[in-house]
């Protein structure tokens, strides 16, 4: 009896030591969920695990329909932008969901950052992610490292060389890095981008909110009815996140289908407010990590007096616009009659379907506020580049290969492609001599997805889309090249700087995974 008994007591012991070690990994992985997902837990009783949190305090966090808020504004002074960024886990309250996502300076999106020509963006990064917990892959156009970045000014034309706007850089976690790009004094005034660029990790990173408008101050100013207006700048997002409320694996980015839901400046649908005829000046900023938006404003037109930083010879009237992740959009809007609008997303093919929905509700109200939008813009900055200027041409190959169940298939068991090569940072892919002026043309092979083609330093004009004559002929630095075939032709000036530099797919899961090239422009 006495070593029956014995048996007992240490079987319930047993018992007492598993709840306790369960109770513990439960309350754990608890904490580490959304608060959605908590709420459907509140009603479970931890005491029976020999544990009670006591009761759970959340703050009441709107997830819909408030006050746009923008980022944070830093400006130049005496010629030099001179500031720090810190790179870190932050906890955001997105639409409702409490994330735990990598950041720049702690917040959904980083810092405006406004300059001008000829002036110097100076940084100091601090790259305080922990260490990352995986080793060099041996096929390095995976996914890999996530915790590694470094800084892309996307759309200058500045040097792509040393602490510059050089992504071949690595900052790793626990150090910190120096910055120091300098703007000619003829750079293009309009609105531009900074995010990661670090090959393995920046498809997470940008997916996290990593990313920041800079506005280089000085376009339009002899024009009263766009400097009058009132400026918003549009962070427009992605959120995708897993159980955890996190990314930490590349499987939560990769169906194409992850995206949640639809984000302006780390909101969830907020609302926008003006009054009647009055006229605001939107820069969209496409930080989105993976795919296009096809956008409508409910009963007003988009008038479009920039792309890509990069102001228009004219005012485009659109009732909806096709925007791609990299790309920028200044838009005009004149408020229309009292009411509330829908700024959203609506249905696009662009090989599967793009996310839809709300990005923000504009509220017209109040005493009319006349303004008018402007009859005519000034002279571009760039002239046409002119057929006989062409020094070369050359074509480059988006291709991907897929499993034969396309939407079923595992990451690991796609390949994007440039010329049928999968990136190689110790590969030159184009040698491009400086001051050459080359015609290139883009092809989409894929059969399944279009594709946005994006190069670093130099913006080129486009003339051509599926063969067809653009009259237009607008200046970009990323453009949608169509699948099954679809091509674009485009004409650039390799002028002021040397050294090496990218182009790739800024569909970044497609980058990621192999679609990007290196380019070397040299002097002789």
């Amino acid at each position: 009896m006495a070593d029956s008994g014995t048996g007992n007591r240490r079987g319930n012991m047993g018992i007492s030591r598993r709840r306790m070690l369960n109770g513990g990994t439960a309350l754990g992985a608890y904490f580490l969920l959304p608060h959605a997902a908590r709420a459907q837990h509140q009603g479970h009783d931890h005491s029976a695990m020999g544990l009670d949190p006591g009761p759970i305090v959340q703050a009441a966090a709107a997830s819909m329909d408030q006050p746009l808020l923008e980022p944070e504004v830093r400006r130049s002074v005496d010629g030099v932008l001179n500031t720090t960024l810190s790179c870190r886990y932050a906890y955001k309250d997105i639409g409702g969901q409490r994330l735990y996502l990598r950041s720049y300076e702690g917040t959904s999106h980083g810092p405006t950052l406004r300059m001008k020509p000829g002036e110097t963006l100076k940084i100091r990064l601090s790259n305080d992610f922990p260490p990352n917990r995986d080793v060099l892959p041996q096929n390095m156009a995976l996914p890999h490292q996530f915790n590694n970045t470094n800084f892309h000014f996307h759309g200058a034309h500045c040097s792509p060389s040393g602490i510059a706007d050089n992504v071949m850089r690595s900052m790793a976690p626990g150090k910190k890095y120096d910055i120091e790009i300098a703007l000619p004094k003829d750079h293009t005034s309009g609105t531009y981008w900074y995010h990661p660029h670090h090959h393995g990790g920046a498809d997470v990173q940008i997916a996290s909110g990593m990313a920041g408008a800079i506005i280089v101050e000085g376009d339009f100013a002899g024009v009263p009815e766009i400097t009058n207006a009132k400026e918003r700048v549009m962070m427009m997002s992605q959120v995708v996140f897993d159980a955890f409320g996190m990314i930490e694996n590349f499987s939560t980015l990769f169906p194409e289908t992850a995206t949640r839901f639809l984000a302006i400046n780390g909101q969830r649908r907020p609302t926008i407010t003006m009054r009647p005829g009055e006229v605001q000046r939107w820069r969209l900023v496409g930080s989105q990590y993976q795919d296009d938006f096809f956008l409508e404003l409910e009963k007003h037109n988009l008038n479009v007096i920039a792309f890509d930083g990069i102001p228009l010879r004219s005012m485009q009237e659109l009732k909806t616009l096709l925007f791609a992740p990299g790309q920028r959009a200044d838009i005009l809007i004149q408020a229309g009659a009292p009411g509330t609008y829908e700024f959203r997303a609506l249905p696009y093919d662009q090989g599967h379907p793009s996310p839809v929905g709300p990005l923000a509700r504009l509220v017209v109200s109040g005493d009319p506020l006349p303004m008018k939008l402007p009859a005519a813009l000034p002279k571009p900055p760039f002239e046409d580049v002119k057929d006989s200027e062409i020094t070369g041409r050359r074509t480059v190959t988006f291709s991907a290969t897929s499993p034969e169940a396309d939407a079923a298939g595992h990451w690991q068991e796609f390949s994007f492609l440039v010329d049928g090569k999968s990136f190689n940072p110790n590969r030159i892919d184009q040698r491009v001599k400086l001051g050459a002026v080359e015609e290139w043309t883009i092809v989409n092979t894929h059969v399944h997805d279009d594709h946005v083609f994006h190069i670093h330093t130099n913006p080129f004009q486009v003339t051509q889309v599926n063969g067809q004559r653009q009259p237009d002929l607008l200046w970009r630095d990323s453009v949608i090249v169509p699948r099954k075939g679809g091509s674009v032709v485009f004409r650039s000036r390799f002028l002021d700087y040397t050294g090496i530099y990218m182009l790739h797919c800024h569909m970044m899961n497609h980058e990621e995974m192999g679609m990007m090239q290196t380019v070397e422009v040299y002097k002789d």
